[in-house]
């Protein structure tokens, strides 16, 4: 099941508020101009910031979350309706023949089980075309984000447009390596409503990832570093192999 800050209606409607401006994007549509992709799967996509960016330029997009609270944003957006939206994962996919799988965000985070990351890396390999690529972030663990997070004790507020004043706070609940939990809480300050959500994180290392897509049908292209977070995460570029 998703996490509430994506399934939760009210609490995916100020995601983007507090995500930022989103600088990482622009990385990704560089490689999807790289790699020649033209069809472009958005694994976990939530409220579409990267799936509208490539249809506004030119690509056609399919986008596939398993929040339909997250979904509903992104079909809010202006270019939204030039992507095709899918409400499921990366195990529920049509055949696509995608020249492109991203994901962003560090979902690739999200997948705490072995067995559910090696479901995941299958069935965005059914969904590519032979030689597509995959190619997403996640934290390198030796950068003990976790630590960072924990040191925030602060709360942080942004005016959201349509919904008022909205504060948040974060809490690391866990860390039980490789696995950390946080807490986000949520006080809408227009009429004081009070939401949390939980989420657990795990943090692989290189070899580890390496050997997964390896196993799982891809040939490693490259390992980079994300343009806008150096030293902080690991780029993979990944190519199906068969």
């Amino acid at each position: 099941m998703p996490d509430a800050i994506f399934a939760h209606p009210r609490l995916a409607a100020v995601y983007d508020a507090f995500d930022g401006d989103r600088d990482d994007l622009a990385a990704y549509l560089a490689v999807a101009d790289e790699l020649g992709a033209r069809t472009v799967l958005d694994v976990g996509c939530g409220a579409g910031s990267l799936a509208v960016l490539l249809a506004r330029h030119g690509r056609t997009v399919v986008g596939v979350d398993p929040a339909e609270a997250s979904l509903d944003v992104a079909r809010a957006k202006d270019h939204a309706g030039q992507v095709r939206w899918l409400h499921g994962d990366a195990t529920t996919l049509p055949a696509l023949d995608a020249d492109l799988a991203t994901m962003t965000g560090n979902v690739a985070q999200v997948f705490l089980t072995d067995a559910d990351w090696t479901r995941m890396l299958r069935g965005v390999h059914a969904a590519l075309r032979p030689g597509g690529h995959l190619v997403f972030e996640t934290r390198r663990p030796e950068r003990r984000a976790w630590e960072e997070w924990a040191a925030e004790t602060g709360p942080e507020t942004r005016d959201v447009p349509g919904v008022g004043r909205v504060e948040r706070r974060s809490q690391v609940t866990v860390i039980d390596l490789p696995l950390v939990s946080v807490r986000l809480t949520y006080r809408f300050l227009a009429d004081g409503a009070m939401l949390s959500s939980d989420s657990t994180l795990r943090f692989r290392d290189r070899d580890e990832i390496e050997s997964s897509l390896v196993a799982s049908g891809y040939r490693v292209r490259d390992v980079r570093q994300a343009p806008d977070r150096p030293g902080r995460e690991f780029v993979f570029v990944a190519q199906r192999a068969g």
